[in-house]
């Protein structure tokens, strides 16, 4: 039997998934859209919207002339949008409330037939993409402006908007709105039992990935991916899942799934209001589909065993007690963050009497790493152990469920903090599933938009 220790890894492929309407996750697909009047600039709204504030609309032009709409409006006129206008060769954005139009930014872009214009919302931030031939780019961005005239992370706002897209003297082809997708995707966990082992259908597993949006750590979200363990680039996106708090809904993201006596455990980290101090864990349990469709789902604070900010939770089901390992964070101004391991109460039934977060005393805090997170549970060989990522080190660090340190993965360190998820391929050996820090438009989007898939395999 393999130990950990034994193990060697290379890397095998790195890829980004990239695309701005969600896989699968598509409300409307227009083959043509007519010109409209030039005295027209009505909307045409689509019956749905977007289940929350990650939405596309894009489209490709026919002929550069006129003005193209893109975004999302309400029936009493309201409308977020990204607009091309061909006699100024301009794109703007523009937001319209009260009965005022208001354009918060522009910029002279020229763009010729076939070309394509896309406006992206990533929690309340809008971008204006263009598509010229060399693939999608931002030319635009706005956040604060935008959130100080309309705040589409409430949901009774956002229920009042529908996709939208409107043209005066242009055809359009191609037209796809749906919730949005990915400019890259990053820590990745495995969803598993309670035990550790995957969780399968139809001979598939499932990860859990933060996509990367068009922005920072509120503009991403969380979802599920299945994937052939044998050959894990044949990755599928299932669902999209969300958080409800406090009125709003969120992407928060960076978490667990957990299959126990058929319910799903979630817990997840509140990125997706992120400031600092403010990150905690969050936990909720539904018998809800969570590895189809989208879900907005009701989370709770979780009572972890310490007074700091606390992300990336991990869960394990071992010898009658659950173990929970998480970040521990004393500061995220001058960041300095390491993993946590606690442990729940022991069971005389061999299995946890209550939810998996109560009564949880702190094992071990390694407050010697700086720079460490994407704490996980993996069973290699016949031993559970808890692996992280430690930035200043370059390495995996690997602790036993004691939290103590015991060495670490023999496996190549790209940039980032990349977490070391391991998958044991059933035709033999071990991947390791992890990211990268290559940025998307960083001039344009700033820091955020990381995550190239990076795939390793034992020798």
């Amino acid at each position: 039997m393999v130990d950990i220790f034994d193990l060697t890894l290379h890397r095998t492929d790195r890829h980004r998934p990239f695309e701005l309407v969600a896989p699968g996750f598509a409300a409307a697909v227009v083959d043509t859209l007519a010109p409209g009047s030039p005295d027209d600039a009505g909307l045409t709204l689509h019956t749905r919207g977007p289940e929350a504030p990650f939405a596309t609309v894009e489209a490709r032009l026919r002929a550069a002339e006129g003005s193209i709409a893109l975004g999302l409006g309400t029936e009493d006129g309201d409308h977020v949008l990204v607009r091309w206008t061909a006699r100024t060769s301009r794109v703007s954005l523009e937001v319209r409330t009260r009965g005022r139009t208001r354009v918060l930014r522009r910029r002279k872009v020229g763009l010729g037939e076939g070309a394509g214009l896309a406006f992206a919302l990533c929690e309340n931030q809008v971008t204006a993409l263009v598509d010229a031939g060399e693939g999608w780019q931002p030319v635009l961005t706005e956040r604060a402006k935008v959130s100080a005239l309309v705040d589409l992370r409430r949901e009774t706002t956002l229920a009042r908007f529908r996709y939208a897209w409107g043209t005066t003297g242009v055809t359009a082809s191609n037209v796809r709105a749906g919730l949005f997708g990915m400019t890259g995707l990053r820590d990745p966990h495995l969803v598993q039992h309670a035990d550790g082992s995957p969780y399968e259908r139809e001979g598939r597993q499932f990860l859990t990935w933060t996509c990367a949006g068009l922005g920072s750590f509120r503009q991403a979200h969380w979802t599920a991916w299945s994937f052939d363990p044998a050959s894990p680039r044949d990755m599928r996106l299932e669902s999209q899942i969300f958080s409800r708090r406090d009125g709003l809904v969120l992407g928060d993201h960076a978490g667990h799934l957990v299959r126990h006596q058929d319910r799903w455990l979630l817990a997840t980290s509140s990125w997706g209001d992120f400031t600092p101090g403010s990150i905690h864990v969050r936990h909720a349990e539904t018998d809800a589909d969570l590895l189809s469709g989208v879900h907005v789902i009701d989370t709770a604070p979780t009572p972890l065993p310490t007074e700091h900010a606390t992300w990336d939770p991990s869960l394990l089901l071992h010898d009658g007690s659950w173990r929970v390992a998480f970040v521990e964070s004393p500061s995220q101004k001058k960041w300095n963050f390491h993993p946590a391991l606690a442990r729940g109460p022991q069971a005389s039934t061999g299995q946890a009497d209550g939810p998996w977060f109560e009564g949880l005393e702190l094992v071990a805090a390694a407050k010697d790493l700086t720079q460490c997170e994407g704490p996980i549970f993996a069973r290699v060989g016949s031993e559970p152990w808890l692996l992280a990522s430690d930035k200043v080190g370059q390495n995996y660090p690997v602790f036993d469920l004691d939290g103590q340190r015991r060495g670490r993965l023999d496996a190549p360190y790209p940039t980032n903090i990349p977490h070391p998820q391991l998958v044991p391929d059933p035709t033999g050996g071990w991947w390791m599933l992890t990211f990268d820090n290559a940025q998307y438009a960083p001039r344009v989007m700033g820091y955020g938009g990381h995550g190239d898939v990076v795939l390793m395999h034992s020798v």
